[in-house]
């Protein structure tokens, strides 16, 4: 299901006597509870992860609901009107924010567009694994064209695809989205003017939104376990992995890499003398030194021929310590620039390739130009700035390395292959 331009849903509240109000809020109480065990019961990752969030009615502020990475804040009436599945699937749809941290990484973009691009991603994921049931008559944003698309590519697309006009028409998010900016910090957000008497939702300090993030992530890593392998969507899996994995330099990572195309195998063509005295025949090493890579530098976005020229200059010094070696380098944005071919008899050149580019970005670009060249490299390195238009590429087609430069996030992680960030070498 595709949700373009909606019409704003209208929330009517309807007015309640005290004792109606009471008996609502306490029926209410119940279907969140019976919605958190079935939660442990059908999908133990998001059973745990509620179990950690306070459930905290808050009709004053909130018309929906919403979370902190502490508390599960709901709107009494928008809950009694839904199905324990449905509430399933909110509640799913706060912890995957708190999951993917969405809360912090909108940075300096529009908050309206990254909250709607945050939700596509959250969406795509329940619906794909079937968490709790989509609330019937309420439209959400969700889309598989995004699937595996992080929520900053999401962003980049609506961006260029929404003007303000059609902003003001776009359907209601299904949830609350707690602004994290310098404002709402202060206390001072628009939002928060606009609640007046009636209550407001949280503001934190910086310092207490990091621990609040450290608690989300010790929660997550406390309910994967518990919940077990293959129990748990992929995206979170992939997140998991970046926290429990150790950073890796990125240039410990490139020589890794290139270092690992050479094949060390045994082979029956060519028998080891070793054996011969004993009339056995033992296979012989068969020992291929050569290493063929292709590398794409993204010269799209911040990526800099400063940057760009550090990064060949690493490349080169890992190529001289081999006596044969083929790289194909080319630059790209929505398409492939200056490929050349660089072996051990012309690698010095490599200091005064030509760097070319600077349009939008296109990472299937690399594997389209592979694939009409005829180009099956062992490896293909991709230096970018992280922001695909749409696919990240063909995971299929070939091992990849995505080395990520720029000062954005630095959990963003590519959908498959490996994934190391750029850091500037300090004195």
């Amino acid at each position: 299901m595709t949700t373009e331009i909606l019409e704003k849903p209208k929330t009517e509240e309807v007015k309640l006597s005290p004792e109606e109000l009471k008996d609502l809020r306490a029926e209410v109480l119940d279907k969140i509870i019976v919605a958190r065990v079935g939660l442990l019961l059908r999908h133990p990752f998001f059973g745990n992860m509620a179990t950690r969030l306070i459930i905290k009615e808050c009709d004053d502020w909130c018309p929906t609901a919403a979370t902190d990475g502490r508390h599960l804040f709901y709107n009494s009436q928008f809950f009694a009107k839904m199905t324990n599945k449905e509430i399933e699937f909110v509640i799913a749809h706060e912890i995957l924010h708190c999951v993917f941290d969405h809360m912090t990484r909108r940075e300096d973009r529009d908050p309206q567009i990254h909250n709607i691009a945050s939700d596509y991603i959250v969406n795509n994921t329940l619906v794909r694994d079937a968490i709790g049931s989509k609330p019937k008559d309420i439209p959400i944003f969700q889309d598989f064209k995004y699937e595996g698309w992080t929520s900053e590519a999401v962003y980049d697309e609506l961006f260029k695809k929404y003007d303000e006009e059609d902003l003001e028409k776009l359907g209601k998010l299904l949830d609350e989205h707690i602004d994290w900016d310098k404002d709402s910090q202060d206390g001072n957000s628009k939002k928060d003017k606009k609640q007046g008497k009636k209550g407001s939702a949280p503001s934190y300090s910086k310092d207490e939104l990091r621990k609040i993030r450290d608690e989300v992530k010790e929660s997550m890593l406390g309910a994967a376990q518990a919940a077990g392998a293959g129990n748990i969507p992929k995206e979170v899996e992939r997140f998991i992995k970046e926290l429990t994995e150790p950073k890796m330099n990125w240039r410990e990572l490139l020589r890794q890499q290139i270092q690992s195309t050479v094949r060390n195998d045994y082979s029956w063509q060519k028998p080891s003398r070793k054996g011969w005295h004993t009339g056995a025949i033992l296979p012989g090493m068969n020992f291929d030194t050569t290493i063929d890579i292709c590398i794409g530098i993204d010269m799209s976005g911040s990526i800099g021929n400063k940057q760009a020229e550090v990064f060949l200059s690493e490349v080169q010094g890992i190529m001289q310590e081999y006596q044969d070696y083929k790289i194909k380098l080319w630059c790209f944005d929505t398409k492939v620039y200056n490929e050349q071919d660089f072996t051990a008899d012309n690698g010095n050149d490599l200091e005064d390739y030509q760097i070319m580019g600077g349009g939008g970005t296109d990472f299937m670009a690399n594997w389209k130009y592979m694939e009409e060249e005829g180009i099956n490299p062992k490896r293909f390195i991709m230096f970018t700035d992280g922001y695909p238009w749409e696919k990240w590429g063909d995971e299929n087609y070939c091992e990849t390395v995505f080395i990520i430069h720029g000062h954005h996030d630095k959990n963003l992680k590519a959908p498959f292959g490996v994934t190391a960030h750029y850091e500037e070498q300090t004195a």
